[in-house]
């Protein structure tokens, strides 16, 4: 194999390796705010839990921020503006980063 074909094998392999990585982070960070809106709400870990699957199938679907800020705003009502939602899941995207790297580097 020539040199720029093993470059290109290896940027390939780590744009492959850093998406997997974000996605993962971006279903944590759906189950962290399930987490907290359903905290919010007073309920259960196992409704919390259910919420979260919820969620996390809502973004595979549909693949946007938005969508997530719609459903949890739905699902809270009155409980939590759109602008409170969207600051908390860029805190729980910060953890949940942290938390995969962490996790990696094990």
């Amino acid at each position: 194999m020539t040199t720029f074909a093993e470059r290109e094998a290896a940027f390939e392999n780590k744009f492959a390796h850093d998406e997997k990585m974000q996605f993962i982070a971006r279903m944590r960070r759906n189950r962290f705010m399930a987490v907290w809106a359903s905290t919010l709400k007073g309920e259960t870990v196992e409704q919390a839990r259910a919420y979260g699957q919820e969620l996390v199938h809502t973004d595979l679907q549909n693949v946007s921020e938005d969508d997530v800020v719609v459903a949890v705003k739905g699902y809270l009502g009155d409980l939590a503006d759109e602008a409170k939602i969207r600051e908390k899941m860029v805190e729980l995207l910060v953890e949940a980063k942290e938390q995969v790297l962490a996790e990696a580097d094990l």
